[in-house]
C-alpha cells in the first residue's frame, strides 16, 4: 500500500494554526512535508502557551505532524539560495506573508518561484487575501470571526459579540487551501503547469454563513441572535433531561414522528395542531419546548438517549473536550494519534477524519524540534557541516 500524496514534496514557511493544519493534512496522506522555520525563533506557535510540555508548546505540537524542519534567514543570500534549490525539486510551496510587496522585495513571490519551477502550486493563506480593497492586510482567526459576520450572530439576543473557542477560520481556511491543492495537482497532471491558490481567512469563514447567507439573499433580512435554537428547524437544540442538557435533531417529518413515539406523545405532541409540520413547530417553538422538556424531566439522559437512538432519533450528550477526546468511538475509528517522540515520550493529536480505504492517512512523524532536520536536509543539497552550522545560527 502507498500513500495518496506520495512523492509530492511541500514546503511549509507558514505559522501559527491555518498554514500549518493545511501542511499536516497534506503530510498524513503522505506527502514529504519540510516546515521552513527562522533560526532560534521558529514557528511563533512555539512560544504560545500554557501548557507546555517539558518547554514544547501543545499547539505547536497539535498541528506540525509529519513535518521535518529546517531552520533558514531566507534574508540572506544563503538561505534564500537553499530556498530556491528546495523549490526547484518541489510541488507545493505554502506562505502566510499577507502583503505581495514582502512577498516580492524576499523574492519568494509567485512570479519569482514559478520562474525556478513552472510546476510549482504556489499557496498563499492570508487574512484578507491578495486582490480587493483590503488585500494585503494582516489578519488573525478571531478578526475573521467578527469581520465574516459569525461573532454577531453566536449567542443569546442580549449577549454581545461572542468568539467561537476554536480556531475555526484558521482551519477552515486550512482545510480549503488543502483542497485547492488538491485540485491544482489533477490540473497539473492534465496542463503540465503550477499555480497560484488565493485562500483568504474571511472567505473561509463567511462560507460558515452557507444557509444563513440564503436567508438574506431571499429576504434581504439582517440575522439575529438566537441562542441555541435553529432558524429553520424545531426541535433542533439542547434539551433538559432530569439531570443534564442533552442535544436533539429532529429534521425531518418522519423523525418528528418517530420522536413523538419515543416520548410516548403520540395521543399528545404527535396530534397537537401547532406541530403539525416543521413551520408550525418554529411558530410555536417556546410551547414546544416546554412540552418536550415535561416529558425529558422523567428520565436522566444517558437514558433518552438510548431511547433516542433506539428509535433512529439524531441525539446525544453535550460533552466538554476531554469528553470527546476520551470516547471510545473516535478512538475506534483511530481519531486519536499517539507518536513517540525522542523526548517527550507519547505525543497525543487529533486525527485525519479523511478515512481512504485504500491510501488511508499514516501518522509516521512526530512534530519537529526547531531545525531538526537541517542536515539531513541540507546536506541532501550538497552543503558542507560548515555551511549547515552558519545557516542554523543564522
Amino acid at each position: 500500500m502507498t500513500n495518496a500524496l506520495e512523492n509530492i514534496r511541500v514546503l511549509e514557511m507558514t505559522e501559527a494554526m491555518a498554514g500549518p493544519y493545511c501542511a499536516m493534512l497534506l503530510g498524513d496522506f503522505g506527502a514529504d512535508v519540510i516546515k521552513i522555520e527562522r533560526p532560534q525563533i521558529g514557528d511563533q506557535a512555539r512560544a504560545w502557551g500554557p501548557p507546555f510540555v517539558q518547554g514544547e508548546s501543545a499547539y505547536f505540537l497539535s498541528v506540525n505532524r509529519n513535518k521535518r524542519s529546517v531552520t533558514l534567514d531566507i534574508k540572506t543570500d544563503a538561505g534564500l539560495r537553499v530556498l530556491h534549490q528546495l523549490i526547484s525539486t518541489s510541488d507545493i510551496f505554502i506562505t502566510n506573508i499577507p502583503r505581495l510587496d514582502s512577498l516580492r522585495r524576499a523574492r519568494i513571490d509567485y512570479d519569482s518561484l514559478r520562474a525556478i519551477n513552472p510546476r510549482l502550486i504556489y499557496v498563499a493563506i492570508s487574512g484578507y487575501g491578495h486582490t480587493g480593497p483590503k488585500a494585503g492586510r494582516g489578519g488573525y482567526d478571531v478578526v475573521a470571526q467578527g469581520e465574516a459576520g459569525l461573532m454577531a450572530i453566536t449567542g443569546n439576543a442580549n449577549d454581545g459579540a461572542i468568539r467561537f473557542p476554536a480556531p475555526m477560520a484558521d482551519i477552515s481556511a486550512g482545510v480549503y487551501a488543502t483542497i485547492g491543492i488538491l485540485a491544482a495537482l489533477y490540473a497539473r497532471e492534465k496542463s503540465g503547469a503550477g499555480q497560484f491558490i488565493d485562500v483568504a481567512l474571511v472567505d473561509a469563514q463567511a462560507t460558515w454563513l452557507a444557509n444563513i447567507g440564503g436567508s438574506f439573499f431571499a429576504t434581504g433580512a439582517r440575522a439575529k441572535k438566537i441562542g441555541n435554537e435553529h432558524p429553520t428547524i424545531t426541535p433542533y437544540q439542547p434539551v433538559k433531561c432530569k439531570d443534564k442538557f442533552i442535544i436533539i435533531a429532529v429534521g425531518t417529518e418522519s423523525l418528528w414522528q418517530k420522536f413523538c413515539r419515543a416520548l410516548g406523545a403520540e395521543q399528545t405532541l404527535l396530534n397537537d395542531a401547532r406541530y403539525a409540520t416543521n413551520p408550525d413547530r418554529n411558530a410555536h417553538r417556546a410551547e414546544l419546548i416546554a412540552a418536550i422538556e415535561k416529558i425529558l424531566a422523567a428520565r436522566d439522559a444517558d437514558e433518552w438517549i438510548r431511547e433516542f437512538v433506539a428509535h433512529e432519533i439524531p441525539a446525544g450528550p453535550i460533552n466538554f473536550p476531554d469528553e470527546t477526546l476520551c470516547d471510545e468511538h473516535l478512538r475506534a475509528r483511530g481519531m486519536i494519534v499517539e507518536l513517540e517522540h525522542p523526548l517527550l515520550g507519547v505525543v497525543k493529536s487529533i486525527g485525519n477524519p479523511a478515512h481512504l480505504s485504500d491510501t488511508p492517512p499514516t501518522y509516521r512523524r512526530y512534530p519537529p524540534r526547531l531545525g531538526e532536520h537541517n542536515a539531513e536536509i541540507l546536506e541532501s543539497l550538497g552543503f558542507s557541516e560548515t555551511e549547515i552550522k552558519q545557516m542554523a545560527e543564522g
